[in-house]
């Protein structure tokens, strides 16, 4: 087999054709009968690419009249924030979506440096615009056009109601279903206006000015000015490009932007662990040349391309796994760092590392476990009885420094400094940290990996309930839970997990190819951890052939 070029440079036979791509934008037209390229919202949005006729400017247009509809239902008539990443397909969908809100008479507001704007900036001015109000007239949403870090043929579009967070899925059905009788429709009923009306039509909002002079607010930006912290930044050609150079100069801090290049081919990147180019802040081959300059900084950082995701590196570790900067900083935040945070609880999604059960448990803290997506967490931080959030997926997002909310939506700019504050305030990395937390705690191995299914077995395993797991033991030891739904929320998984003293798994379906995926843990060892993948695959099979 040939060598694998993962953590290489990408060359000019792995970029992707951007004339192409926008070309087939708009001329491709989708088949709504067929679910490939119907409009799809998973946990972040409708996402797909041009080239397979599944991100088009058909989709656009029925999904942003959708969400014109859907925003009327609700009675939201404030400002609508719109913002886009870097990605090719999002200034075409940005401007496609801007004609039909204006002609639905919809009080848009753009940047006012017509740049790319963060998922989490986007957050951050829904909740600004919104403050001191739940309900009534006036409220304010959002949209961001981005497939975060997804490969750069791609597009996505996500609705952000008034709460900040990403929609939840009876918003999402809703404007998927709208939006797919659309396209069924010809798109009759959509209505739009050209675009130089329609961007005459908006008003300008400074994302980057708001969201930056905010930050003291929430990350203790003066200790890391004083301690003098190297930082290294690195955007990974993402919306955050500009955020970084002014977060150095309006604070003062030590900060280079390592890579401050936009190209929507995103040829400066090393190929992922498939060899595709893909801007994944948590994955070692896609922050490979980050790594190689560890020692060039005291803390580096990246992002993906909507910057509502953070990689962690350090000198001594190099790219920390997401679950293990999650445990280490949330270990800081409630274990002094944040007073009075011990009755806020620790919000987690049920695939995240269950260090971070035995670090909530060990500092006294409430544990909340909700199902995979961040959507769940958006209740809590809203009303600030969750002090922070966090997926293993690495997004995550907390308090302002006086307990009241700071986004409601993934912050990988905040989770970022945050590793600088905790070693300006400790004088230890996050890495450090988590190393002493494997000394109290134990040292877990995790892993996620793929097993085939069909779509019909797919829909099996997310319709699983406890009693179709007929085992009583996993890898020697006995099941203590067997869940179908999240202890925090009782909310639906979609999968299935089963927990022991030691280890645990979960298997969820795919949304988008034909696998399921297994998420697996033990505290017992790599040699442990495979017979709970192995016995994780055994235990599934069998229960979707025991729903037959």
């Amino acid at each position: 087999m040939p060598e694998s070029r993962a953590g290489t440079v990408a060359t000019a036979a792995d970029l992707v054709d951007i004339s192409h791509l926008i070309t087939a934008y708009y001329t491709l037209r989708p088949d709504p009968e067929n679910i490939d390229q119907q409009v799809v919202f998973g946990t972040s949005g409708h996402r797909g690419s041009s080239l397979k006729a599944a991100f088009n400017e058909d989709h656009i247009l029925a999904t942003t009249q959708a969400i014109v509809d859907y925003r009327r239902s609700q009675g939201t008539n404030g400002p609508l924030f719109i913002g886009r990443d870097t990605h090719g397909l999002s200034e075409p969908a940005w401007a496609t979506a801007l004609e039909v809100l204006a002609a639905g008479e919809v009080d848009v507001r753009v940047d006012s440096r017509d740049g790319y704007t963060p998922t989490p900036a986007v957050s951050h001015a829904i909740l600004r615009a919104n403050a001191g109000r739940t309900s009534g007239s006036g409220l304010a949403d959002g949209i961001v056009v981005t497939p975060s870090h997804n490969p750069p043929a791609d597009g996505g579009f996500k609705y952000n109601p008034p709460h900040g967070g990403p929609a939840d899925s009876d918003a999402t059905k809703l404007i998927a279903a709208a939006a797919n009788d659309y396209l069924r429709a010809g798109l009759k009923g959509v209505q739009r206006i050209p675009f130089a009306r329609a961007r005459a039509q908006v008003s300008s909002y400074d994302f980057l000015g708001t969201y930056v002079d905010d930050l003291p607010n929430v990350v203790d930006l003066a200790r890391i000015k004083g301690a003098g912290v190297r930082i290294g930044a690195d955007p990974l050609g993402g919306a955050s490009v500009a955020y970084w150079g002014e977060i150095a100069d309006r604070h003062g801090l030590d900060l280079t932007v390592v890579n401050p290049l936009v190209d929507p081919t995103w040829r400066f990147m090393t190929l992922d662990w498939d060899e595709k180019i893909r801007m994944d802040c948590s994955s070692p081959s896609a922050m490979a040349s980050l790594i190689e300059r560890r020692n060039e900084f005291d803390v580096a950082t990246g992002n993906d391309a909507d910057s509502d995701r953070h990689g962690i590196v350090t000198p001594d570790a190099g790219l920390m796994n997401p679950n293990h900067y999650l445990a280490a900083a949330i270990q800081y935040l409630y274990g002094g760092a944040r007073p009075g945070w011990s009755s806020r609880r620790v919000g987690k999604t049920l695939v995240s590392s269950s260090m971070i059960d035995r670090v909530v448990d060990s500092i006294g803290a409430t544990l909340w476990e909700v199902p995979v997506g961040f959507k769940w967490f958006v209740p809590g931080l809203l009303d600030g009885s969750v002090g922070f959030g966090g997926e293993e997926s690495a997004g995550a997002s907390f308090l302002r420094l006086d307990g009241s909310v700071w986004t409601t939506d993934k912050d990988g700019i905040l989770l970022a400094l945050l590793a600088s504050e905790i070693l300006a305030v400790t004088g230890k990395t996050p890495s450090e940290h988590y190393a002493m937390l494997t000394g109290e705690h134990g040292s877990p191995a995790y892993a996620r990996v793929d097993a085939p299914a069909n779509r019909a077995q797919k829909a099996k395993l997310a319709a699983l309930e406890p009693g179709d797991v007929t085992s009583d033991t996993l890898a020697g030891e006995p099941i203590t839970a067997k869940l179908t739904t999240a202890p925090g929320n009782s909310a639906a998984i979609g999968g299935l997990k089963v927990t022991t003293e030691n280890s645990w798994f979960a298997a969820r379906p795919s949304g988008t190819e034909d696998v399921y995926k297994i998420y697996a843990e033990s505290f017992l060892g790599t040699d442990h951890l495979a017979t709970v993948q192995q016995e994780a695959r055994d235990i599934v099979s069998t229960a979707l052939g025991a729903t037959d």
